[in-house]
């Protein structure tokens, strides 16, 4: 059984730090991708920074230097590393797996989330 469990969200101010985690079970990142995807009210579900099982980044954010994600196989932990955080990061951030791969990072490729963590940006 496939579980992702989010943590870490927080709020903070603008140009600050911060570090989310994702636990999970049932699956492998050898052979599984792993997405960190965000939602803002009234938004659709984006995609920021996903690896696939071979280490392929993708995202909004994985090509401009402030995020980054690193995966743990050994505690079944993927972190993802947000830097220089401004108001328009707001939002519930969510990781989530593929059933089977898919390229990209967009929420169609995707078939199992957290509930999500939610992180505050202020000005």
């Amino acid at each position: 059984q496939v579980q992702l469990v989010e943590s870490g969200g927080s709020s903070v101010q603008a140009g600050g730090s911060l570090r989310l985690s994702c636990a999970f079970s049932g699956f492998s990142l050898d052979d599984h991708a792993i997405g960190w995807f965000r939602q803002a009210p009234g938004k659709r579900r984006e995609g920021v920074f996903c690896v696939s099982a071979e280490g392929k980044e993708t995202g909004i954010e994985s090509e401009k230097g402030r995020f980054t994600v690193m995966r743990d196989k050994a505690k079944s932990i993927a972190y993802l590393e947000m830097n220089s955080l401004v108001p328009e990061d707001s939002a519930t951030y969510y990781c989530g797996t593929q059933l089977t791969p898919w390229p990209g990072c967009t929420t169609r490729g995707y078939d199992y989330w957290g509930e999500g963590t939610l992180v505050h940006v202020s000005s």
